[in-house]
């Protein structure tokens, strides 16, 4: 990132045992998140977009999802866009002041530690790829149709490669042959 182009990502901390788990999850989705926008953003007026991120807990997901999705359960992130942004392009129009807000995304701690848990991932990685996800939902990206996904995919792992993230949808480094994981065991001890 350039040291004269502001911090684009605001990082909230709704659950304080976030730090338990990962000390340095706002790095983390900060990281993440210039990356996508690096990445991804076809708009040089993107490059200095700027996007919350919400570190919070299942219930706080479960009543946000509700509240906007009609989806009573927690999820493992949700994305907010301000834009109407397609694959980080404008659909209507940029005629926005700077600052440029894109939007927020939500992050759900016991949901993002269970799923790292079970794919034998560190915590930090899954938290890496939820956050690029949730950018690139931002940005105009989507999964609705099997050319989206993959599309989205391909992306995701690029962008996650350029972090040293295991691609999430091959191939796992951190499961070993007998299909143990070799992760952040101790995380989801920390949420429960």
């Amino acid at each position: 990132m350039d040291d004269d182009r502001p911090e684009p990502v605001s990082v909230t901390l709704g659950e304080a045992r976030w730090r338990a788990v990962l000390d340095d999850a706002p790095a983390l989705c900060r990281q993440a998140v210039r990356a996508a926008v690096d990445r991804a953003a076809g708009v040089p007026a993107l490059a200095a977009a700027e996007i919350g991120v919400l570190l919070a807990d299942d219930r706080a997901i479960r009543l946000l999802n509700a509240r906007h999705r009609g989806q009573d359960r927690a999820t493992n992130v949700l994305a907010f866009p301000l834009l109407d942004l397609d694959h980080g392009r404008p659909a209507t129009g940029l005629a926005s002041p700077a600052p440029l807000l894109l939007g927020d995304i939500a992050l759900a701690l016991e949901t993002v530690c269970r799923e790292a848990e079970e794919a034998g991932k560190p915590v930090g990685d899954h938290l890496r790829h939820l956050v690029v996800h949730g950018t690139l939902h931002l940005l105009g990206f989507d999964h609705q149709d099997a050319a989206g996904a993959r599309a989205m995919e391909d992306l995701e792992r690029a962008i996650l490669a350029e972090l040293q993230v295991p691609d999430p949808y091959g191939p796992d480094p951190h499961v070993d042959g007998a299909g143990r994981g070799r992760g952040d065991q101790h995380a989801w001890e920390a949420v429960r």
